[in-house]
């Protein structure tokens, strides 16, 4: 998830980096003992924070770091954790750890606040030596880190510690708030572990989350975190049974995980009990969870654009969605209820058909195949009448996509 949060900081005054590996001034690591029932339980937590996003890169060492991150302000990479005393955190003590992963601090500077401690921060301290624990057993792996090529000023670390003071504060509410234990675990599970509202959460003009506006939507460049409070999952159809649902094999009848959702589902909530699970989809519908709505009926005032759209549709849609929207198992989602459609912003329906979606492979047998962009193939005005017909369809959403919102996403 921190790769996650880096793509989404990128318009932020302060652009990030993770954890860095560095110590002390000698050459051994810090020795550490751990029972196997300690480092076990780190394990299931760093899944459930979801730590390999950023620290593990495809076909590398687990945690060795080398994860390209890219940003407007420059380019960052996922840094070594593993306990190599030289270039990861083998020479960090377990009050490191802590302090990096609850004020931001490492040995030797202080950590931009993309790297999530405004979220971990509300980690209980058990949870973080377990975590620690768990890292500290793992193989060493000798990769140095690749320095941060950020622009300046987003390179000046000492102005950090003035944002810390400015919005740097616990943000879990009252553990007395008279709610279930599932919804308790579900807040931690999502706020402090899953650190959620890093990703769906307005962000203010200095990178600051928006605590009054929680989990109502982020800013994600081309793309958006949706908004996932409990009336604005019902508005799509949502119930808690289908988060869990999601969140254990990345489908539902709403849909399957893609893009920067996928690896959330595959690195993480894959991972989570199935008590963990229903907690989080308890906390994010609350426990008297709202109805799903039904699919409203629209209507569109021009006639002609529906056709267009819906030959669009059957030239190159219906082969593999349905001739219905019905969908096809192994090969791609229905479109009948589709939660990205039923998303009153269009942006994130317009630029999976622009760029396509990565085939995605999820836990068990279910996997969905590749399916390519229409960029080239498809005019600003061809990809707006598809996107209208797609959304009064079967989205519940008004045919106002225009060509000139799709060639602003190009």
């Amino acid at each position: 998830m921190m790769r996650l949060i880096l793509k989404r900081l990128a318009p932020l005054a302060f652009a990030a980096v993770a954890l860095i590996g560095c110590g002390q001034h000698d050459d051994a690591a810090t020795p550490v003992k751990s029972s196997p029932e300690q480092i076990a339980r780190g394990r299931y937590l760093a899944r459930a924070a979801d730590c390999a996003a950023c620290h593990t890169a495809p076909d590398g060492a687990p945690f060795a770091g080398g994860v390209k991150l890219e940003s407007q302000f420059g380019t960052f990479y996922g840094t070594n954790i593993t306990p190599d005393p030289k270039h990861g955190i083998g020479k960090w003590s377990a009050d490191d750890f802590y302090g990096a992963l609850h004020d931001g601090v490492a040995p030797r500077h202080k950590l931009y606040p993309a790297m999530p401690y405004t979220s971990y921060r509300q980690m209980s301290r058990e949870d973080s030596d377990a975590i620690y624990a768990y890292l500290m057993a793992q193989k060493p792996a000798a990769l140095p880190n690749v320095e941060a090529d950020l622009k300046f000023p987003y390179n000046v670390r000492f102005a950090v510690r003035f944002w810390d003071m400015l919005f740097l504060k616990d943000t879990l509410p009252d553990a007395s708030s008279g709610q279930s234990a599932a919804w308790t675990r579900g807040r931690y599970l999502a706020n402090a572990l899953g650190h959620c509202t890093e990703c769906h959460t307005p962000r203010g003009a200095f990178g600051q989350m928006q605590g009054a506006k929680t989990f109502q939507g982020g800013e994600l460049g081309r793309i958006g975190a949706p908004d996932i409070t409990p009336a604005a999952l019902a508005a799509r159809g949502w119930t808690g049974a289908d988060l869990q649902a999601f969140f254990a094999t990345g489908t539902a009848k709403q849909g399957s995980a893609f893009g920067e959702m996928h690896p959330v589902v595959y690195l993480s909530t894959q991972h989570l009990s199935a008590e963990d699970s229903h907690a989080l989809a308890t906390y994010l519908v609350g426990d008297a969870p709202r109805e799903p709505a039904p699919l409203a009926v629209v209507k569109l005032a021009d006639a002609g654009q529906l056709t267009a759209g819906r030959g669009l549709y059957l030239d190159s849609c219906a082969g593999c969605h349905g001739f219905d929207g019905q969908g096809k198992p192994h090969v791609a989602v229905g479109m009948n209820g589709n939660s990205t459609l039923r998303q009153s912003d269009p942006r994130n329906l317009l630029v999976s058909m622009l760029d396509g979606i990565e085939a995605q492979r999820f836990p068990g047998v279910e996997n969905m195949q590749h399916m390519p962009g229409f960029a080239q193939t498809y005019s600003d005005e061809q990809i707006a009448q598809l996107a209208n017909y797609l959304r009064a369809t079967w989205g519940g959403q008004p045919g106002d996509v225009t060509a000139e919102k799709v060639k602003s996403l190009r």
